[in-house]
């Protein structure tokens, strides 16, 4: 990998604020990051326009894309993603701007979509299969099931003809049932899915560093043999009915690298350091996983994101995935 060169970043507006209270979420582990964020998590128009100036000119390609995530980005509210496109066409100097945006879909409505469709957002909904299995872990803060509220959100992106995909976390609940969560999603509309497995490791005082390797994963976590088992089910009906019509992350990934191709997502790449994570503060941490003070780059108000790209700490930190993990 040649270090320095674009990076993106996974920008997260409202820090780990988000109005479910899912049982499985390590986000909720980084509120102790930042004590304060209940009562000021909203990112400032200032630290937008500063990150997007600094986003646009940290590429060395032509197309510069913004995703955008959190917590749960809505919370931010419509005018400030007006806001964001203004800033966007404002400093584009001529690049392709691309906008993502991954949402629980709760705040959904049409007044959201027709602003995605408009700016041709990509949307990504977060959603762990039919409701029985939904509902299990993503729930409300008041312990009160989402799942209606999710198909809502989908239903009216499509009705809007905006492009949306799903996000799926495979679960001690829903690892189980392979067919019947691939089944359901196909039959929401879904044409690009996305499975990750709920990996996660708990200390005495919480969720354990990454370096804290011997401690025991959490009842909800999926070990990788759980986890490819649930992968072959799908491939098994995915091979058959619906290559070429549904995408599936894992194995379009699988078959490019199978043909030699360069990993276009961080993690089936060889080094890491070009994927950042910012804070609604505008901190800058050198992965989304890793959003721990030892591994803060900066502050985009100190030190510009091609800056923090381009440093000793970035290229340790990606050099380390290849030669120490």
């Amino acid at each position: 990998m040649m270090f320095g060169k674009s990076c993106q970043v996974m920008v997260k507006p409202t820090g780990s604020v988000c109005n479910l209270d899912c049982k499985y979420c390590f986000y909720l582990e980084k509120e102790k990051l930042y004590p304060d964020r209940k009562n000021h998590y909203k990112m400032s128009e200032e630290t937008l326009e500063l990150f997007i100036r600094q986003q646009i000119a940290a590429q060395d390609i032509d197309e510069v894309i913004f995703a955008w995530q959190g917590g749960e980005p809505t919370l931010m509210g419509i005018p400030f993603y007006r806001k964001a496109v203004e800033f966007q066409q404002r400093y584009c100097g001529g690049k392709t701007i691309v906008n993502t945006f991954q949402t629980n879909g709760i705040l959904i409505n049409d007044d959201w979509a027709t602003f995605f469709r408009e700016h041709d957002f990509l949307v990504g909904v977060s959603i762990d299969g039919d409701a029985a299995l939904h509902d299990e872990w993503r729930v409300t803060r008041s312990g009160k099931p989402t799942h209606e509220k999710v198909e809502n959100a989908v239903r009216c992106l499509a009705q809007h003809d905006v492009e949306f995909n799903t996000l799926t976390v495979v679960n001690r609940t829903n690892m189980h049932h392979p067919v019947q969560v691939y089944r359901y999603l196909k039959s929401i509309g879904s044409r690009y899915m996305q499975f990750i497995p709920l990996v996660e490791r708990c200390g005495e005082n919480g969720l354990a560093q990454p370096q804290d390797k011997h401690i025991a994963m959490t009842p909800w976590s999926v070990d990788s043999l759980q986890f490819g088992q649930f992968l072959n089910a799908v491939f098994d009906i995915w091979i058959r009915e619906d290559i070429g019509d549904i995408g599936i992350q894992l194995f379009e990934q699988t078959l490019a690298a199978w043909c030699g191709l360069p990993p276009q997502v961080c993690v089936f790449a060889p080094t890491c350091g070009s994927a950042f994570a910012m804070e609604m503060n505008g901190d800058v941490y050198n992965c989304d996983h890793f959003v721990y003070p030892q591994f803060k780059l900066g502050n985009i108000h100190q030190k510009t994101l091609r800056q923090m790209n381009q440093g000793e700490q970035n290229r340790q930190f990606g050099s380390d995935k290849q030669h120490s993990v």
